[in-house]
């Protein structure tokens, strides 16, 4: 049965490539998307690290479609378009779906209880949206895994509060390929669209810097591990990490090294994709000093997370506001993320370059998202809201279906995050900064 799994984790991963592929291509044709992203360890010889946390180098609407900067000729695929799956792609995502239900059915037994409580079982699922969600909180109870325990080398922890008990992910080395090969073909598309050009021969125009502490120094973020997997990447010529982690596991920010690494971008006219949590972005701007980091043309940046009361809070469009004023990077370069370590795939809500007219997140092909009512469990209307459900392929060795306890209002081609359901406890990867 576990080898069952694993070939569809390999089937899985082609069906990641095939569709960005068949839903980027023009009408009726396939064309190059630049650099395959590297899946395994950077052994490129020579290759540059930022001075600072180096411990362990290696965490759209049609408008939308239609402003991204670097192909604007690209035409929907037959039956589809960039956003809305061509018939046969929704077949053969239910196919894989259900065969995917089955198996952590078989392997995964808190799961197996779940579903059987509610009465389902695989030979009564006949569509994708019949597959029973697991809330997000269950992760604090129970291991849903289909990996035996031997396997189990690396575990994710939510970062909530120290007295909290946290949620769980486990992975092996093969369902962290499998978490890869999600992760970073949509961070590539959604930061770097520039390196999908098929005459980008030379993609490594930018310098990475994450605010977050590196791997060694926080091996359960799956945020760090996201980040660490994007910076092995051949897109950056150099990389790494500015943020450090206290005796208290609080995240803290080395400006020294953070500007000394902007000063080195532009000393090699480089750009720069900078990352971090929205507590890192706000610290940062308290900071008195941050006029002198004022990034060069064309940086980008990304956002993640939430406030969750542990500084002054932001809105979105002012937090983007400030970051654009006191770093020089324009508004469309800035791109929110949203993900959880119960999950393989992320959501983003803006290709960097891009001017969408109304900002919603967006989970890749491989995943379906819907805002179900918390009192029925029912999808609600477009406008409304309710919980963020999540059915994610590329949690192949967990389970597929989340619901989280996030709240969010449904539109046609996306999600609009609000928060937090205010009967939950904070969790989230800001909860780490200082």
């Amino acid at each position: 049965m576990h080898a069952n799994l694993s070939a569809l984790a390999r089937d899985l991963g082609a069906f990641f490539t095939e569709t960005l592929q068949a839903r980027r291509a023009p009408r009726g044709s396939r064309r190059e998307e630049g650099p395959e992203p590297n899946l395994g360890s950077d052994s490129r010889p020579g290759r540059a690290a930022l001075r600072q946390g180096q411990g362990h180098r290696g965490h759209e609407s049609p408008t939308e479609t239609q402003n991204a900067p670097v192909h604007p000729s690209r035409s929907p695929a037959p039956g589809g378009s960039f956003l809305t799956p061509a018939p046969a792609e929704e077949s053969r995502f239910n196919h894989l779906a259900q065969q995917l239900f089955a198996l952590q059915f078989a392997l995964n037994p808190p799961y197996r209880a779940l579903c059987l409580a509610r009465g389902v079982t695989p030979h009564r699922v006949s569509d994708w949206q019949e597959i029973p969600a697991v809330p997000a909180s269950a992760f604090k109870e129970f291991a849903f895994t289909c990996l035996p325990e031997s396997e189990r080398t690396i575990r994710f922890e939510s970062s909530g509060t120290t007295q909290s008990v946290r949620s769980q992910g486990h992975h092996s080395r093969e369902s962290l390929r499998l978490y890869e090969a999600s992760l970073l073909p949509w961070f590539q598309h959604h930061l770097l669209p520039e390196t999908l050009q098929a005459d980008n021969a030379d993609p490594g125009h930018w310098d990475f810097i994450s605010l977050t502490p590196p791997l060694a120094q926080a091996p359960r973020s799956s945020l760090v591990h996201m980040l660490d997997a994007i910076q092995r990447q051949p897109w950056f010529s150099q990389a790494g990490f500015v943020g450090r982690t206290g005796p208290d596991g609080t995240w803290s920010l080395d400006l020294g090294a953070l500007e000394a690494a902007i000063q080195q971008a532009h000393t090699r006219s480089q750009a720069v994709t900078l990352a971090g949590t929205a507590f890192n972005w706000v610290h940062l701007l308290e900071n008195p000093d941050v006029d002198r980091l004022r990034l060069p043309q064309a940086s980008r940046l990304m956002e993640t997370g939430g406030y969750k009361g542990r500084s002054r809070e932001l809105s979105r469009d002012q937090l983007h506001k400030e970051l654009s004023a006191r770093l020089g990077v324009a508004r469309e370069n800035i791109v929110t993320e949203y993900g959880m370590c119960e999950l393989s795939s992320q959501a983003y809500d803006q290709v960097a370059g891009g001017r969408c007219p109304q900002r919603v997140l967006r989970f890749p092909p491989w995943a379906r998202v819907t805002v179900v009512s918390p009192e029925t469990g029912l999808e609600v209307a477009n406008g409304e809201s309710g919980l963020v459900r999540v059915l994610d392929l590329a949690n192949a060795f967990s389970v597929m279906a989340v619901e989280t306890e996030d709240l969010a209002i449904r539109h046609p081609d996306g999600i609009e995050l609000l928060g937090r359901n205010r009967q939950t406890e904070p969790r989230g990867c800001s909860l780490l900064s200082a």
